[in-house]
């Protein structure tokens, strides 16, 4: 059985941490709910990494929903978490609502992410409301990240860190269940980890969180040119497909691939009639 909002929110209290991924597909997320992973999170990271955009702000409602739907049938018994993209939600409560039930039902998960602090808290309260559970994200924010200056740490200062501080308590109070703290100082991810009574999820935010998440792609070794510094590689995925990849091309142009063995027999009778006709 998934994990629940209920159990996942007390997972702070038991001092036990939480471990998210990020998943795009069936394959991967049935490879993650056979790990035990205590959550997936359907991320609009699924543009940079799988479908070739440019940038996370081309991802849509639809590209969410589709891509959520085939984790759900991989992973049937994990907590499923999925982004509201951008500009999906920005705009009205009414939108924030509307395309929160669209990947709430089309998608199956669980539960819907969404950036922003005290800008975006009347969207969490709406939502909530409406029984969907939402998990926050401040710090680096990658919808924002023209806005902010690129892909560099955020709340550096005693101003950008009081006001992260106050949107992660406004986002509490609006009803979040947990937030994702994004390359903040790991002093100030102490420091929000401590104030809040909800989970914080950190991903370059320093060892002191609830728990952490990390883009499956980073840490398998898929993404061969980059690592974020906030990531570490536990594999070479990238590598070892290519591996077997040029073992298929060499055995098939050897023609060590594919026999007999691996064919569908025919009786020779049959084989008999036809080649006298």
């Amino acid at each position: 059985m998934a994990m629940t909002i209920t159990e996942f929110r007390a997972r702070k209290s038991s001092g036990k941490k939480l471990a998210l991924l990020t998943s795009y597909d069936a394959p991967t997320a049935r490879a993650l709910e056979a790990a035990e992973i205590d959550a997936i999170l359907i991320g609009d990271s699924v543009g940079t990494n799988v479908l070739g955009y440019d940038s996370v702000t081309q991802v849509t409602v639809n590209d969410i929903v589709h891509h959520a739907r085939a984790v759900a049938r991989g992973a049937p018994d994990t907590l499923l978490i999925a982004d509201l993209p951008f500009l999906s939600f920005q705009a009205s409560d009414s939108q924030a609502l509307h395309n929160s039930r669209r990947i709430i039902q089309r998608g199956q998960v669980q539960a819907v992410k969404l950036e922003g602090g005290r800008a975006v808290e009347n969207r969490v309260r709406t939502i909530v409301a409406a029984g969907v559970p939402v998990m926050g994200h401040l710090g680096l924010t990658p919808q924002s990240v023209h806005q902010l200056g690129g892909f560099k740490a955020q709340a550096r200062d005693y101003n950008t860190a009081r006001a992260l501080l106050d949107d992660a308590l406004a986002l509490e109070a609006a009803g979040a269940f947990a937030i994702v703290i994004e390359a903040i100082p790991h002093e100030l991810g102490k420091l929000v980890t401590e104030r809040l009574s909800i989970p914080t999820i950190g991903i370059g935010a320093g060892p002191d969180c609830d728990g952490e998440i990390q883009v499956l792609h980073d840490i398998a070794g898929w993404n061969l040119d980059f690592l974020p510094r906030h990531s570490k590689r536990f594999g070479d995925s990238a590598k070892a497909t290519t591996y077997i990849a040029e073992q298929y091309i060499e055995a098939v142009r050897q023609k060590d691939f594919p026999t007999i063995s691996n064919s569908v027999r025919m009786p020779q009778d049959i084989i008999a009639r036809l080649d006298s006709n």
